[in-house]
């Protein structure tokens, strides 16, 4: 694979000999001003940008800056005399050009830096690629989790005609309780899944349970929590719940922290 080189000089000459240059190992195009560059920078996707700084109607600078707005990933260099190295500072520091090299050059230290350049631009690509990637995984995950949940709260048959409404006020109470603690978006996310799956492990009990009035034998008490922690690892199979899990694992304790109920 031949990466793709734009070299913008309003020097015919120089355009020629750099071209000449680099064109057996790159794919080499050309433009003689920056504005020629910016409409080839549309239309081409470019490893590696080399301009001249001085050129009619718009600096190397000005292009590059023009050129980093269109691709991010393009690596930029520059070609300066001695006397513009201070007005480059501010772009380098920016990031907006990657290196600049000062007229004349040599061509090997020229074809030196070039190669640098190209490996720069093969490693930022990939790494972004990556980014990408994994940001689409996580979307991806985080849309199974929710379509999950509201599966699971579509198909659970409620042991009482009032749990839907129980759940949707667990989850804003929930939403308000963690807002004033400054949760951040995530954890505030689990704490709605919580609040709509809370009651999943109680549907595994083979009997009814008013939290309220009943005294539980101590059968049924360790019935409860077996069954319980059996309905918790139901939810627990779906990736990505292991904080909800822990949510509501706990909704049972004592406040003190003394145990179960």
């Amino acid at each position: 694979m031949k990466y793709k080189i734009l070299i913008v000089d309003d020097e015919t000459a120089n355009l020629r000999m750099l071209e000449r240059l680099f064109r057996t190992d790159y794919d080499v195009i050309t433009a003689e001003t920056g504005i020629d560059g910016l409409e080839l920078l549309s239309r081409h996707d470019v490893a590696l940008i080399i301009s001249d700084q001085r050129m009619p109607g718009m600096s190397g600078i000005e292009f590059l800056k023009k050129a980093a707005e269109m691709r991010q990933q393009t690596v930029r260099i520059i070609l300066t005399g001695y006397t513009d190295v201070g007005d480059l500072v501010e772009a380098i520091n920016s990031g907006v050009v990657y290196k600049y090299i000062t007229k004349p050059w040599v061509n090997a230290d020229l074809g030196q830096n070039v190669r640098r350049a190209i490996e720069h631009y093969h490693v930022t690509k990939n790494r972004h690629l990556l980014k990408q990637e994994n940001e689409r995984l996580v979307e991806r995950l985080e849309r199974t989790v929710r379509g999950t949940v509201s599966a699971l709260r579509n198909v659970i048959t409620p042991r009482q005609p009032e749990h839907a409404d129980h759940a949707r006020r667990t989850a804003e109470f929930a939403v308000r309780i963690g807002e004033q603690l400054d949760l951040g978006p995530r954890e505030l996310e689990n704490l709605i899944h919580a609040a709509y799956l809370h009651d999943i492990p109680h549907l595994r009990l083979p009997f009814e349970i008013n939290f309220k009035k009943q005294v539980l034998t101590s059968d049924q008490f360790r019935l409860l929590k077996s069954s319980y922690e059996a309905g918790l690892r139901t939810i627990a199979a779906i990736p990505d719940l292991e904080d909800v899990v822990n949510t509501i694992r706990y909704q049972h304790e004592h406040f003190d922290g003394s145990g179960f109920f």
